[in-house]
């Protein structure tokens, strides 16, 4: 299977569909120096989940810019949604405020500056849905964290979680380790059903089972 010419069948079908296009998005931004956004192709995956989940709450943890945000807010500001945002670069939080301002999403967005480890143990609500985007390193570091702030039937969403097997640029190899042990803890959490698509740099879906089991 020729996964490269079918990621290209994809985006071409979907290129003038896409309510939110990307690149504009990051030319547009004046700010430079952040890490890259999320794919299309993930952008609505994550649009999709959240329409059949019927998902109103999320945290999302690694900001970037806003795009992922921004996309996601757009589905949600129908339903009276809300975002709870975590960005650790402050100039990089302020560019995702003026974007989110800019796409008309600002009111339905939260974002909270500072490190995502410090930030997520004093959160106290529950979410339905955790989209998480953030430096690879801190995976298995706040997967724990991050089911016990899902609701019962909330799903929990991961970037990039096919580093180890990709064809990546090596700058970015020292990140594969962290993403081998988040990938064997979601597989072998029995609080979750979960699976790994080939969407983007991988996508992990995990959903929280609703059953009575301590967290």
């Amino acid at each position: 299977m020729d996964l490269e010419r079918i990621n290209k069948y994809i985006e071409n079908l979907y290129k003038d569909k896409e309510e939110l296009n990307r690149k504009k998005f990051q030319d547009e931004t004046e700010l430079k120096d952040f890490i890259p956004v999320v794919d299309d192709d993930v952008a609505r995956f994550l649009k999709l989940i959240i329409t059949i989940s019927s998902s109103r709450d999320i945290l999302e943890i690694g900001t970037s810019i806003g795009y992922s945000a921004t996309s996601m807010a757009q589905i949600l500001k129908k339903y009276k949604g809300h975002i709870t945002t975590i960005e650790f670069d402050e100039a990089v939080a302020k560019q995702a405020k003026e974007n989110f301002i800019k796409s008309g999403v600002a009111d339905i967005i939260d974002i909270k500056i500072g490190d995502a480890k410090v930030i997520i143990p004093g959160l106290n609500k529950k979410y339905d849905l955790i989209f998480q985007d953030v430096d690879k390193r801190l995976y298995p570091v706040l997967f724990d964290d991050c089911i016990k702030l899902l609701k019962p039937g909330g799903i929990l969403v991961a970037d990039d979680t096919l580093f180890p097997v990709i064809d990546l640029d090596p700058k970015w190899h020292y990140l594969i380790p962290a993403i081998e042990e988040f990938n064997k803890l979601v597989m072998t959490d029995d609080r979750i059903e979960s699976t790994i698509l080939p969407i983007g740099d991988g996508v992990t879906i995990a959903l929280k089972k609703q059953m009575n089991i301590t967290v």
